[in-house]
Order: structure tokens, then C-alpha cells, then sequence
């Protein structure tokens, strides 16, 4: 299969069609991008600030330095798109996506109205939106600030689609750990943090018993996910998909496996796992595991998940030795 054969086949000429990714220098986004420079598609790479580009790349990549808060930053650059990966998302303060108040607000749900209201309904473009699992059915359950951002974006890309002027598909991710192949991060989620601990000798602490499970998704599948969607858009316009692993692993469980994955590379015993009382920041889905079946989306898209996670967690661990060893480096 060729992954974005669908989205060539809509072009009306010989151009290269325009793949325009928000938040290209996260994460996911630069996995995404170092994705797409695979396929002979012309990319638009928008982020804040500089990112790497791949040094050899069948696509064409533009690099585009914008600060998306802006009022009316967003039009120049999705203008002429034939496809918006938004993975674009902002947190405040030091908590990751716990912190998510007025000013995060802006950018994960003001972006997506900008978005949908900078095309007309002649040439609606594909958007394909990186949301959350924890935007999915909560069972009654408080949701988290940030994915109550991610469930009031969500609803306005619904409500394009309807309109018209976007072609919209929403992926709601597991949680995404690993090293970013682009580049090199490890990020700063939950799995990252524990490796950090490991590394410096401390217990790796659970809210829990650790039996509350967790479905982890390594970056560079989550990256192949969205060049799927490209190439199954017609079958999934429209909808909401989880997108994960799969596999609902214990806490507890992983964080052992990961302790003793950093034991192996530095020759010290395993770091413990411990339950610990919960902060007064914990919320209700600290303790409960969200549903993510994506059955559903490999039906349409083929796309199934590759890295297993040990795998992923060697290298997690191998990518946040390497980043602690350069900012050793420049002190």
C-alpha cells in the first residue's frame, strides 16, 4: 500500500499535495513529519519554534516559525492545504496535561475555530486532530481540564465537517511514550518521568495499588496512525477513533519492567515500586483505566501498532540518558 495514496488521488493536477502539520516540533508532530517526509508530498512544518527537518526526505519541507496564539496567525499558514495534521497543544505551568487553564485554552480550543473558519466549502480540506482517550466515554466520571479542552475541540471540528468547509477526522491517542525519532525526545509524560527517577536511584512512586491499567502507544506508531488516516479518509471523515496499543497493561507492572530496564544499563539493583498516598491534585481518572479499542480504526486503515513496549521502553530509557548526558554537556 502506498500510505498517502488517497490524498494524491484527490490532487487535480501534477502538484504535490500540501500536508500541513501544527505543532510540528512536538513530540508527535516531529515524528509525524519525519513520517511524511517518506511520501512524495510537499510539508508545511508550523511550530513556535525551530525543529529538525529530515536531512534526507523524499518530501518536499517547508519550515514555518509562527507563534499559533496570535490572533490571525493561522490562516497564512494552512492556506492552499490539501490536509491539516493539527497536533498542535499547549499546557500550563509544570503539571503536563493537568494544568490546561485560559491560556492553554486559546490554543487548544480558539486554534481549531480558526481553523475550520479559515477554508470555504469549495476545496475543504482533510484536518486530522490529535485528541485524547480521555476525551472518550468517562462513565460519569470529572474530566480532566485539558480533556474537557479536547472534547470542545473536538465538537467544533464536528461542526465544520457538518458545514462543510473541513474534512474532519479526530484520533484519540493512548498515552504516547518512547524517543521520538526526529527528534530524539522522550518527551515529558509519565513514562519519561519515572525513567528520570529510575536513573536517579528513586522509588517509582503509584496513587494506586498499580493495578490500574494503561494502554501505552509508542510515538512512532501514533506518527503512522495519521499518515494512515491520510490514505483512509473517506472511510473515517467524520468520526471519533482510538487509536493505542491495545493492550491495557497494569501500572504497577510497567513500572517494574521499567525499573528494570534502567537496572540493566547502569548495574545497579531495581529501583522499588511503591503505592504512595495521592496528592490533593489527583484527579478521578488518576484511578480509573480509560477505554481505547482500536479495532475499529485498523478495520478501515490497516494500520496496526509494531513497537512492543519493552522495545519502546529500552529506548525511552536509552533517549533520556542521552538527553541528560547533553545538558551535562553545555553546563
Amino acid at each position: 500500500m502506498k500510505p498517502a495514496a488517497a490524498l494524491l488521488n484527490q490532487s487535480k493536477n501534477t502538484r504535490r499535495p500540501l500536508v500541513v502539520v501544527l505543532g510540528a516540533s512536538g513530540f508527535v508532530g516531529s515524528a509525524v513529519v519525519d513520517r511524511l517526509a517518506e511520501l512524495p508530498v510537499s510539508i508545511r512544518a508550523v511550530a513556535r519554534g525551530a525543529g529538525p527537518v529530515p536531512t534526507e526526505a523524499v518530501a518536499d519541507i517547508e519550515r514555518c516559525r509562527v507563534d499559533l496564539a496570535r490572533p490571525g496567525a493561522l490562516a497564512g499558514v494552512v492556506e492552499g492545504a490539501d490536509a491539516v495534521l493539527h497536533l498542535a497543544a499547549q499546557v500550563d505551568g509544570d503539571r503536563s496535561w493537568r494544568a490546561a487553564g485560559a491560556e492553554s485554552e486559546r490554543v487548544n480550543v480558539g486554534l481549531m475555530s480558526d481553523l475550520v473558519r479559515a477554508f470555504g466549502t469549495r476545496d475543504a480540506p482533510a484536518v486530522v486532530f490529535a485528541s485524547t482517550v480521555q476525551a472518550g466515554p468517562s462513565g460519569g466520571r470529572p474530566r480532566a481540564a485539558y480533556a474537557r479542552q479536547k472534547i470542545a475541540a473536538e465538537e467544533v471540528l464536528r461542526e465544520g465537517s457538518a458545514r462543510g468547509t473541513v474534512r474532519g477526522v479526530v484520533l484519540r491517542m493512548s498515552t504516547v511514550y518512547g524517543r521520538s525519532p526526529l527528534s530524539g525526545s522522550p518527551g515529558r509524560g509519565v513514562l519519561a518521568a519515572m525513567t528520570r527517577r529510575a536513573l536517579a536511584g528513586e522509588p517509582l512512586t503509584m496513587w494506586h495499588d498499580g493495578s490500574v491499567e494503561r494502554d501505552f502507544l509508542h510515538v512512532r506508531d501514533a506518527a503512522d496512525a495519521f499518515v494512515r488516516a491520510l490514505d483512509r479518509l473517506p472511510g473515517l471523515q467524520g468520526g471519533d477513533w482510538s487509536v493505542g496499543s491495545g493492550r491495557r497493561i497494569p501500572l504497577g507492572e510497567v513500572f517494574r519492567t521499567l525499573a528494570d530496564i534502567v537496572a540493566e544499563r547502569t548495574g545497579r539493583p531495581p529501583v522499588p515500586v511503591l503505592s504512595v498516598e495521592p496528592p490533593d491534585f489527583a484527579e478521578a481518572g488518576d484511578f480509573h483505566t480509560p477505554e481505547c479499542d482500536p479495532a475499529a480504526f485498523g478495520a478501515v486503515t490497516g494500520w496496526s501498532p509494531v513497537v512492543p513496549l519493552r522495545e519502546g521502553l529500552a529506548e525511552l530509557v536509552a533517549a533520556v540518558l542521552a538527553a541528560e548526558a547533553g545538558t551535562s554537556r553545555e553546563r
